[in-house]
């Protein structure tokens, strides 16, 4: 290597400093052939944390289904998922992680994910037209869950308002697990003509390299080594490690972005996410099988006398890669001088693999692109998993150590006023559900967020799932759940499951115990993905999320959040979940089962904290699917609305209060009442029926596979159970509305 600037060795206790292990410091002198300098282990450092380079689990993801006939791109070719749609156009989507930034500064740790998800689509080329999110937080009652709550909400809000792109589907949990861990989990959904993608690669010696956007500051510095840890009573230290967001600049650089489309001369670009222009540099080498000269001392900052490292590392948002051909610069500058962004030429691509970093004419820095990234040299880990414990102990629950409640109205009342179950208005209403005029699910009160396809008879059909108790229980088992009720969402409002993206939630890889929840997790999604023909598009693995304090490891419920598309290919087909008139008959279809395994209601009412997953059968669940498809195709039911948290009591509630609706309803005796009302089986669907469809619907369901059973109908305000009032609905909607709010003061 040519002289440098920082000529200084580093050594063992560095790279340790940096995150790095003892072998994977001697793999770095073997792969330079000399000790790194200080510059190039940070690099390595970066690269190698588990944030970018998936060590510990690459071997599994590869195991799930990542092909289909809709799929564009293989997973993790790019920076998000495409679909093909029809009408000659694509869906961009993916769902990534800010959870280490959100625990220690909420805001801008959630405004910063926001800002990243969205870059990551319109990168590709595609326009943003949705936004997701899943949140979990930990006991609502303590300050420092409200502050995280009011933080994280306020920075999604704030910067996906500003930004212009609509909150469409989303989930909030609470347990005492997430108390210093919330999980902030965004998802972005973008729409762009077939071909007109750009693809994150770098190729052509002597082509032009730019950053454009933003100028480049200290904020995010080792932010990928920070995820890459767990949480201890020192992260407070790293705030430095958190990015801050502007999201009106990230606006400018969405439509600068678009106007690239419509002119020549551009090869590739990328998002300066996750270890900023040193990901962003060696990930397009590496694809185009190339180098890159760059010169850091051009790099446009806002803070003096940065040095090369921090340039490299800096996570300073709202920024991109872009390389373009040799002599078409013009066209280039023309379009970020007219959205009033930086767009500063500083480096050319080489021929071979290496990437050399100058600053003011000297090299600091060299090192070879494909010995750095993820699906390259990077290292690749099998890890020691434990059965742990408590998943036998659980196993030996039975429903009979519960004993039946002497009133089921205080569980309902219970229920409704939980913040797992309750409304999420106080939430929902801090966000922007409309802008852009494209949202077609906010009133029609669906399972499933949904955007119209404008110019098309089409809409994107979209959602976020998991039951994050479900997974600790089983995962397998509950990983499977979560794509279901994905695509059980997505069907009850009138789409069809076409694909997934993940954000995968763990604890510390090396706590074998935690890998064993990760192994099960992969096994049961790919399972579920498998049967519903929904492959896996890409996403984002976030370990780590944990507490180490006092040599006390209290990791996170495993959450495997699943990002589910779905398309409705006729519009006039969409289903909403609200009862539309009384006397309607409300029917259950699917299996009633005397279980109320890791329910909300055997969990938080009960007091019972081990109990296996609740009952789920792959094959049945699937089934009921194509069912409901079968009856909204022909009109059959005027409203679905899936039985998830809470049990049906929550799902006939939900059902009747847009309209201010009541039910009577009479509950099966070959199971408890309890069971019946709060247990949360899975592959149980509510639906509305009307006098002139009953025949139909009973004729169409006699021919199918799957139970049905008459529950009793749409009333006027009363919620009747077996004769029992259990109040109007007005009392309950207010219940229900209000509590959140009333926690959270």
């Amino acid at each position: 290597m040519e002289a440098t600037v920082e000529d200084t060795k580093s050594n063992l206790e560095t790279a340790e400093n940096l995150g790095l292990l003892p072998s994977e410091f001697e793999k770095i002198k073997e792969i330079l052939g000399r000790t790194p300098n200080f510059t190039e282990l940070s690099i390595f450092s970066v690269m190698w944390s588990e944030h970018c380079c998936y060590k510990n689990s690459i071997k599994l993801l590869k195991t799930l289904p990542r092909e289909g006939s809709r799929m564009l791109v293989e997973a993790g070719e790019e920076n998000a998922g495409l679909v093909d749609i029809g009408d000659d156009l694509a869906c961009c989507f993916k769902i990534e992680s800010h959870n280490h930034p959100s625990a220690i500064e909420p805001y801008q740790g959630a405004a910063t994910g926001v800002g990243g998800i969205n870059r990551d689509i319109f990168t590709m080329g595609a326009r943003p037209v949705a936004q997701l999110n899943s949140l979990r937080f930990g006991n609502i009652a303590r300050d420092r869950t409200k502050w995280h709550v009011k933080g994280v909400v306020k920075g999604i809000g704030d910067y996906g308002n500003a930004f212009g792109i609509p909150v469409l589907g989303g989930e909030v949990f609470f347990d005492d697990c997430f108390n210093t861990n919330p999980l902030v989990n965004a998802m972005s959904v973008g729409i762009v003509a077939k071909g007109d993608t750009i693809s994150a690669i770098s190729k052509g010696p002597g082509n032009t390299v730019y950053i454009v956007g933003s100028s480049t500051g200290k904020d995010g510095i080792h932010g990928a080594t920070f995820a890459s840890g767990d949480i201890t009573a020192e992260s407070a230290d790293d705030l430095p490690s958190v990015q801050v967001g502007d999201p009106f600049q990230e606006k400018l650089l969405l439509e600068a972005t678009q106007d690239l489309l419509k002119i020549s001369g551009v090869v590739g670009m990328q998002d300066m996410g996750a270890a900023g222009i040193t990901c962003s540099t060696l990930e397009m080498s590496d694809k185009g099988g190339c180098g890159m000269n760059i010169y850091l001392d051009k790099v446009p900052m806002r803070q003096a006398n940065m040095k090369p490292f921090e340039i490299l590392l800096s996570e300073s948002q709202e920024r991109m890669l872009v390389v373009v051909e040799r002599g078409k610069e013009k066209g280039v500058n023309a379009i970020f001088e007219k959205w009033d962004l930086n767009c500063v030429e500083i480096g050319e691509v080489t021929e071979g693999g290496l990437c050399k970093y100058y600053m003011h004419g000297e090299l600091v820095a060299e090192v070879p692109a494909y010995d750095l990234v993820l699906g390259g040299g990077a290292p690749v880990y099998d890890r020691v998993s434990k059965v742990p414990n408590y998943y036998e102990e659980s196993k030996k629950f039975s429903i009979e150590q519960v004993a039946e409640p002497e009133s089921l109205r205080i569980v309902a009342e219970h229920l409704i006023s939980h913040p797992n179950i309750a409304s999420k208005a106080w939430v929902i209403n801090q966000y922007d559900t409309m802008v852009g005029t494209s949202t077609m699910s906010t009133n029609a009160h669906t399972d499933a967020g949904i955007s119209n396809i404008k110019g098309t008879n089409k809409a994107l059909v979209m959602t976020t799932d998991c039951n994050s108790r479900y997974v600790a229980a089983d995962p397998e088992i509950g990983a499977q759940i979560a794509v279901t009720e994905a695509a059980r969402n997505i069907v009850c409002s009138g789409g069809e499951p076409l694909a997934i993206t993940n954000c995968l939630n763990f604890g510390n890889p090396y706590n074998e115990e935690v890998y064993w929840s990760f192994e099960g997790t992969i096994k049961g999604m790919a399972k579920a993905c498998t049967k519903f023909n929904t492959p896996v598009t890409g996403g984002n693995v976030s370990f780590y999320n944990q507490t180490s304090i006092d040599h006390r490891e209290d990791p996170v419920f495993p959450s495997p959040v699943i990002g589910m598309l779905g398309i409705m290919e006729d519009k006039t087909r969409l289903l909403s979940l609200d009862f539309k008139s009384e006397g309607d008959s409300i029917y259950l279809l699917g299996e009633v089962v005397n279980d109320i395994n890791s329910s909300e209601y055997v969990y938080s009412y009960c007091d019972v904290k081990r109990t296996p997953a609740p009952y789920f059968d792959l094959d049945k669940e699937y089934d009921l699917q194509q069912v409901i498809k079968a009856l909204n195709t022909d009109k059959l039911i005027r409203s679905a609305h899936d039985v998830a948290d809470g049990g049906l009591f929550i799902t006939l509630l939900e059902s009747a209060m847009p309209n201010n609706f009541g039910f009577k309803i009479s509950t099966d005796n070959s199971v408890r009442k309890d069971a019946f009302l709060f247990g949360e089986g899975q592959g149980r669907i509510v639906v509305s029926v009307s006098s002139e469809q009953e025949e139909g619907f009973k004729a169409l369901m006699d021919q199918s596979t799957t139970n049905y059973l008459l529950l009793g109908s749409v009333d006027t305000t009363t919620l009747n159970i077996d004769g029992e009032s259990f109040g109007s609905i007005q009392e309950a909607k207010e219940k229900f509305d209000t509590a959140l709010g009333n926690l959270m003061n």
